[in-house]
């Protein structure tokens, strides 16, 4: 397996991409891109998309078509 996408979608309001990962040697090649493609196929075309993203992958997003958002809240895990 070179890549992944999971993800949770209703298939009509919003689709959130938990995970998005390539291995390390098969960067650089438009595999992540590819697979925020076609999760965004996947999940129909008036269905938003969302994640959480660390902050070494916000330009690698942004170039895939995202914006960044202000307006989301997050409960930690206690462990």
């Amino acid at each position: 397996m070179v890549g992944i996408a999971r993800s949770l979608t209703d298939f009509c309001y919003c689709c959130y991409l938990s995970d998005l990962v390539v291995r390390d040697d098969y960067k650089e090649q438009g595999i992540g891109r590819e697979l925020v493609r076609l999760t965004k196929y996947h999940a129909g075309e008036g269905c938003k998309l969302i994640l959480p993203s660390s902050p070494e992958a916000v330009g690698f997003y942004t170039k895939t078509g995202m914006e960044p958002i202000t307006t989301a809240f997050i409960i930690r895990r206690s462990k």
